[in-house]
């Protein structure tokens, strides 16, 4: 099976993926394929382009790398969490 992807050229200073030429994939071959390419987009860290008609209407970027927070040392450990609370509150009266 081919596929075929469109690849148009884009001047640098009109480039959303500064210097870098974007990738430029039709509507139809995004609808087609886009869990690939979704897929190629985490995994190159390159935008995609998406055309209709030739005109660009979509833009998919990969999301910042984050650290992933851990919650080891974040949990409190209560030896009875069923016991009443033993501070007064408001409504006690």
């Amino acid at each position: 099976m081919v596929i075929w992807i469109n690849i148009v050229t884009m001047s640098a200073e009109k480039s959303p993926t500064k210097g870098k030429q974007p990738r430029f994939v039709s509507a139809g071959t995004f609808k087609a394929k886009c869990l690939a390419l979704l897929d190629e987009v985490e995994a190159t860290r390159e935008p995609l382009i998406v055309t209709k008609r030739g005109r660009a209407v979509a833009q998919v970027a990969p999301l910042p790398e984050t650290t992933r927070r851990t919650l080891l040392g974040s949990v409190l450990f209560d030896e009875n969490p069923f016991a009443p609370a033993s501070a007064e509150w408001e409504a006690d009266g």
